[in-house]
């Protein structure tokens, strides 16, 4: 988040973050802040019964006549016990509705991101730090909470508070009311000066605090490359330059907010010295009272002046005291919706995948687990066209960037077949991973077109385009839950029997067997207690039992060992039969069978054919596959 953007965005974010909530409690929340009003106002309230009281004593003393004086002070007494009741009840209600609001809209807001971020490209994933994605969940969640849960009650609390007493003072003396007000103003300026420091500072600190949980979640990831070369004194001092930039900014926050409480209690101290000798000298010189009740100036006003000035004053402490809380919330829910206002992947598409079967020569949507799917396209005119699945997958005259700068594809053309193997082959950065990241659109294209069964993939709704392909990566990915569970990933309504026959044509139901609970065993952090080789098989057996029409193979085999890769190609070859495959690997033995190889080199497709047809060539590839120069 730029540096400048908190303050510019402060009210907006604070004004969207009370739109939410009322969004989230239409009526538990008006409910909740009647009754925060309402237990705000009687706390203001005492005063003006200590003055009734001190009015009614000061009456009989000056005149000796203490007839019926103690029962109108037990009426008050009465009446003043009768509205901290009503002040307890009302404090209770909106603490115990608060505890739902804050934790329920925070459920809310957990949830809107989650959902929010399945649906963002994965280009955002990849320019945006883990770490600092993790933060919006933990960090600013918590400074989310503390805004809706503490920080605007408080404010309400203390601003009704005020108004009240503002008000009640200027029913009573005009003169005494001008001396508060100039103090309002003078602490008011303090605040303003001082707390828009910390607030400066305490939006660099949630920056620097996801920048920090960044670091840390990298460093953990990358443990062992870290031991391996010995950098463990480089990740420290890196650690301690972020370190210290939190610290840096950490310190000059709280510097500024913790200044403030005791430069605003003093002011309120000299305010209340002033309010005394000037009531005094008001009293003494019989200055005649400037009120909107027209009372005189008597004791029994003085006397409660000076404790509506202490409690003002302490009200406008407690709100430079929420202040800061206030700015981390407002910081933490900017990042928040930041997080919630990002573009979702573009998707035009109007076909969708179904199940069907074919009778009498005719495609008929069937809805059940039939092994046949079908392209559905319904015209403007409500007519709809059924068009078989079979992975035909062409590109025509594409260009790509990632950056919208710097070419990573030029004039790619492809022509996969049904049925057909696809081998990619060139050295790393050639931009053989991204023609498949453009199939199945974790990318989009800037010049030229990609078809896929006669129709444009951006015609094509995503979820049904990504349903249709099936994706081996070098990288595994596993989640926290059975070996089952695992395997399943790939089509949630498998059986355990499509499972295990999964896992037998890629080759890994022999280890499995082997763990102490089979395919009940539990994985933790991506199969930590699993192999690389092992992790590999079990992503193959994933992406079998998902058994698409088209598979894409990322170097699915370069974690595993010879000997493995042997086994594990046998089922491979099961698997890839009558399906459109894309192959990228380095190990070209793995890309002898391919129907056909392209040789690729910067960005440009320069050399294709069979394994054949290269080799007779005598070019590019077969200075690779001989060995006369290597991929890198």
């Amino acid at each position: 988040m730029d540096k400048k953007r908190g303050a510019k965005h402060f009210l907006p974010t604070l004004k969207r973050v009370l739109s939410f909530l009322f969004s989230f409690y239409p009526v538990l929340l008006p409910v909740t802040i009647f009754c925060i009003l309402l237990n705000a106002a009687v706390s203001a309230i005492p005063s003006v019964f200590q003055q009734k009281i001190l009015s009614l004593i000061e009456k009989s003393w000056r005149e000796g006549n203490w007839e019926g004086v103690a029962p109108e002070i037990l009426r008050w007494v009465l009446i003043l016990c009768i509205l901290y009741l009503i002040s307890l009840a009302a404090g209770f209600i909106y603490n115990f509705l608060m505890a739902t609001i804050t934790q329920g809209s925070l459920k809310k807001f957990r949830e809107r991101m989650f959902n929010g971020m399945q649906d963002l490209p994965i280009r955002y994933f990849d320019t945006h730090s883990h770490g600092d994605i993790m933060s919006s969940y933990t960090n600013d969640i918590d400074t989310l909470r503390q805004l809706i849960s503490i920080c605007i009650p408080q404010a309400l609390v203390s601003f009704v508070t005020v108004v009240t007493i503002i008000f009640i003072m200027l029913y009573y003396s005009l003169w005494m009311s001008a001396i508060v007000l100039i103090g309002s103003v003078v602490m008011t300026r303090v605040v303003k000066k001082v707390g828009g420091g910390s607030s400066h500072y305490f939006i660099r600190q949630q920056q620097e605090l996801a920048r920090t949980e960044g670091y840390v979640q990298e460093m953990m990831n990358g443990q062992k490359v870290v031991k391996v070369f010995n950098h463990e004194e480089a990740a420290k001092r890196d650690f301690d330059r972020i370190n210290e930039e939190l610290f840096r900014v950490s310190e000059k926050a709280n510097r500024y907010a913790n200044i403030l409480m005791p430069i605003l209690a003093n002011i309120g101290n000299i305010l209340y010295v002033f309010v005394a000798v000037f009531g005094g000298l008001l009293l003494a010189l019989k200055v005649p009272n400037l009120s909107l009740s027209g009372m005189a100036l008597q004791i029994s006003i003085v006397v409660p002046f000076l404790n509506m000035t202490k409690q003002f004053a302490g009200q406008v402490g407690q709100i430079s005291t929420e202040i800061t809380s206030v700015v981390m919330g407002v910081a933490g829910a900017e990042r928040i919706f930041a997080l919630m206002d990002e573009k979702p992947e573009s998707d035009k598409g109007h076909i969708s995948l179904v199940r069907c079967e074919e009778k009498d020569g005719r495609i008929e949507e069937t809805g059940s687990r039939t092994e046949m799917w079908a392209w559905k396209k319904v015209d403007a005119d409500g007519k709809t066209e059924y068009r078989r699945l079979r992975g035909d997958v062409e590109l025509h005259g594409v260009d790509f960037s990632y950056d919208g700068r710097k070419t990573v594809l030029s004039d790619i053309n492809v022509y996969a077949r049904p049925g057909q193997k696809v081998a990619f082959v060139g050295a790393t950065g050639a931009g053989k991973t991204t023609i498949t990241n453009l199939i199945n659109r974790f990318y989009d294209i800037q010049k030229g077109e990609i078809i896929y069964d006669g129709f444009s993939i951006y015609d094509i709704r995503l979820k049904d385009l990504r349903r249709s392909l099936g994706i081996i990566l070098q990288d595994t990915v596993l989640f926290t839950g059975t070996v089952m569970e695992n395997i399943r990933y790939g089509k949630l309504d498998a059986t355990d029997e499509e499972c295990i026959a999964a896992a037998r044509l890629a080759g890994a139901d022999d280890f499995i067997t082997r763990l102490p609970k089979g395919y009940e065993t539990e994985i933790h952090g991506n199969g930590g207690n699993l192999s690389q080789g092992q992790r590999q098989l079990l992503s193959i057996a994933r992406a079998a039992v998902a058994d698409p029409p088209v598979m894409i193979m990322d170097e699915a085999t370069s974690s595993i060992d010879t000997r493995t890769e042997a086994i594990v190609q046998k089922g491979m070859d099961a698997l890839m039969a009558g399906r459109t495959v894309f192959v990228i690997a380095h190990r070209l033995s793995t890309v002898r069978n391919s129907d056909v190889i392209m040789v690729m080199d910067h960005g440009k497709i320069i050399e294709r054919g069979s394994h054949e047809e290269l080799i007779r060539a005598r070019g590019n590839y077969y200075q690779l596959y001989t060995g006369a120069f290597e991929l890198e």
